[in-house]
């Protein structure tokens, strides 16, 4: 009975389950955290030892890293836009000879002018697009002729029938002449070449007054046609030289008296014109001016005999001294400095005629 009255034990019966085996992924992401957890401390350290300067470029990239990499950089800094290289000198490197490419002043001359060829020639296209893009040069294009020379671009504004550019006999630009200069010299001025104006006429006398003729009109036209440039933007020292050609230039010269002969050329001169035109303008000696005295000729030294012809000339001289000095003691002879000068011998004089030969 005691027995039964007594509590039985529990017997908890635990049953242990084996996992199953696992990898080591975990390693990889315990790695990668390692790695930026390193990496932000030393962006927190170098954060810490970097300069003012050094902040606000980084800042600057970071607000624009495009541009940062392609342009200027929008930082206060010049970093260059992009990333440079710095070249130290080493005084212990060796030294590397750069090939030298030798030119002959021809070839460089000739690349001079093919660069001056194709500056004109980009100006020349840039002008023919400005007048198909303007309404007032579009209006007026028959009238624009643009040609490249041996002397540069010349761009010429003729006249036409019942359109001129000037009144007759007048060096006062109609409005619309105006308008087609001071649209041009904007675009003209982008090269920095020099300029020549010159006025043309054609070959029907000037009715005006005496003592102005075509050459006067011309020049004054020429002039007017450069204060238009200046109006539009010119600088006033790109031009070299105004000019008045009346009608020794035609354009047309089968027809004298055709209104296109009457026109205002404007010509962009490449840099051998400029050069020779700069050549023929220095100042050269002429008849007006002073020149330095010359001095006078030196005559040459004379040779001293040598050999046989030496001791007989010294031979000779001795002997002449002996006669000199025995006539000197007889009396015979006087200083040459005190002897008279001959007297010249005078010509003979005719006989006059007898008074009964003389002829009336």
């Amino acid at each position: 009975m005691k027995q039964l009255n007594q509590p039985q034990p529990i017997i908890v019966r635990r049953i242990v389950k084996k996992g199953k085996p696992h990898g080591g992924a975990w390693k990889v992401a315990f790695a990668d955290f390692a790695v930026a957890m390193m990496a932000f401390f030393l962006v927190l350290w170098l954060s810490e030892s970097a300069s003012p300067e050094q902040k606000e470029a980084i800042s600057s990239y970071f607000e624009d890293p495009i541009g940062f990499t392609e342009g200027g950089s929008p930082s206060v800094i010049d970093l260059g836009g992009a990333v440079s290289i710095q070249v130290v000198d080493d005084p212990d490197a060796i030294p590397i000879s750069q090939p030298e490419i030798k030119l002959e002043e021809s070839q460089a001359q000739d690349i001079v002018d093919q660069v001056e060829h194709r500056k004109l020639y980009s100006l020349m296209n840039v002008i023919l697009e400005q007048i198909e893009r303007s309404p007032t040069l579009r209006e007026y294009k028959d009238q624009l002729k643009l040609d490249i020379t041996d002397e540069g671009l010349r761009i010429q504004i003729v006249d036409k029938q019942g359109r001129p550019m000037f009144d007759t006999g007048s060096a006062e630009l109609k409005e619309y002449s105006r308008e087609i200069i001071n649209e041009l010299a904007p675009t003209i001025s982008r090269v920095d070449n020099r300029l020549v104006v010159s006025g043309h006429t054609d070959a029907r006398p000037f009715p005006g007054f005496a003592g102005y003729s075509n050459w006067e009109l011309s020049s004054d036209r020429a002039n007017a046609a450069r204060r238009a440039l200046v109006e539009g933007g010119l600088p006033e020292d790109h031009i070299s030289r105004v000019v008045g050609l009346a009608s020794s230039s035609l354009y047309d010269s089968t027809e004298p008296y055709n209104p296109i002969n009457r026109r205002i050329t404007i010509l962009v001169l490449n840099r051998r014109a400029a050069l020779i035109m700069e050549d023929a303008e220095q100042v050269k000696p002429g008849r007006d001016q002073i020149l330095p005295e010359a001095s006078p000729p030196v005559p040459p030294p004379v040779a001293k005999p040598s050999g046989a012809a030496g001791r007989s000339s010294s031979a000779a001289a001795r002997s002449t001294d002996d006669i000199l000095q025995r006539l000197d003691g007889r009396g015979l002879t006087q200083d040459r400095e005190e002897q008279p000068a001959r007297p010249a011998p005078s010509k003979p004089v005719p006989a006059e005629p007898a008074p009964d030969s003389l002829a009336w």
